[in-house]
């Protein structure tokens, strides 16, 4: 998440959460982490509305799309990076260490991929087998409309691999019903848990593509992790204390209903946008397609963003993060994921505009 906040007064943990903090710890292959175990990956098909494979590997989010190239293609394989931040240009980068032939398809940064362009591009680029889409981009603030370029992919007969770590979880995400073949996130953004799962959605598509890969894999082994979860284990030894979270979180999830997570976040991407608007600052991403997960905006001109996000945190206690790549002192983004509401979501946007405020006002006298 790519805002925190220390306001007065503890925030009181829901039950769920408490009762996962006090949990005992367990043998990682005895019957009650299996009962867990199992438990975890039903709760995750639900929150991932499929009913095929939902896999978790102790890893960070990014190491999904080394997981996905190694389970899924094989060197030298044609494949479609669409890139419209520094996320998506990072899953191309790691197609060409791999050896893959990276074909892109480029968004200015603020813009999404249309699905137009992905058709066109697909056209002059027949013999491409999948097609990086990136479902969120958190550099930017952009969500891509991810239902509609998986079904020129579908299409297209390619495999639809979606890098959605700061989207599902958050924001409408269909795996079944819009044909995703392998949806990959991370624990420590709208999953609301620390840092340290790698999960990964993997449908029948992606399956048989295993079959066909060209890469060695251990540690990243679908087939392998698939095999261990049969039998309620993980191939090498579980995170323990994160699965407790990760299932905790889900309970949550689900509790709460699934629509109606999306619709409340899709109130906190609204509230924040019309209080930077409000603030007289500039939002970065369009419009039409501006994440319900994470705002990004431009610091006051001649404001570098580094000197804003200390105000921030100096003078009001909110912690906000720069933009990334070569926007990294361009951009302040404010995340509202996973376990937000409003209270904290209207102190930041306060704290926003008080400091554009400060900015904006005359230099005192000397």
């Amino acid at each position: 998440m790519e805002c925190n906040f220390r306001l007065p007064g503890p925030t009181p943990l829901p039950p769920r959460v408490l009762a996962a903090m006090q949990r005992p710890m367990m043998p990682h292959r005895g019957p009650a982490f299996k009962e867990l175990f199992r438990d975890t990956l039903r709760l995750a098909r639900l929150a991932h509305r499929t009913d095929h494979d939902v896999l978790i590997w102790p890893a960070s989010g990014s190491a999904g799309w080394e997981a996905a190239i190694v389970n899924l293609l094989a060197p030298g394989d044609p494949v479609l990076a669409t890139v419209c931040g520094d996320f998506g240009e990072r899953f191309a980068r790691v197609g060409e260490m791999f050896g893959l032939d990276v074909r892109r398809l480029d968004a200015p940064w603020g813009r999404a991929i249309a699905p137009e362009d992905l058709h066109g591009a697909l056209a002059a680029n027949p013999e491409v087998k999948a097609v990086f889409l990136t479902h969120n981009e958190t550099s930017t603030g952009v969500t891509n409309p991810i239902r509609d370029l998986a079904a020129v992919v579908r299409e297209h007969g390619a495999l639809a691999i979606v890098d959605a770590v700061s989207g599902v979880g958050a924001l409408p995400l269909e795996t079944d019903a819009w044909g995703l073949d392998l949806v990959l996130s991370g624990s420590q953004k709208a999953w609301m848990c620390p840092p340290g799962l790698m999960i990964a959605a993997i449908g029948p598509r992606a399956w048989a593509a295993t079959e066909r890969s060209g890469y060695p894999r251990f540690f990243w082994d679908f087939r392998a992790a698939r095999a261990s979860a049969g039998e309620g284990m993980t191939p090498t030894t579980p995170p323990l204390t994160l699965i407790y979270a990760f299932h905790a979180a889900l309970e949550m999830i689900l509790e709460e209903g699934v629509e109606r997570v999306w619709a409340r976040h899709r109130r906190l991407g609204e509230l924040t946008r019309a209080g930077v608007v409000m603030a007289g600052l500039r939002l970065f991403a369009d419009p039409v397609y501006a994440s319900d997960a994470v705002t990004a905006f431009l610091p006051p001109p001649g404001v570098a963003a580094r000197v804003f996000l200390a105000r921030l945190r100096d003078e009001h206690g909110v912690e906000a993060q720069g933009g990334q790549g070569h926007m990294a002192n361009a951009m302040v983004r404010v995340g509202h994921m996973g376990w937000a509401h409003e209270p904290e979501l209207r102190a930041a946007v306060d704290a926003v505009a008080a400091v554009a405020a400060e900015f904006a006002a005359p230099a005192p006298d000397a």
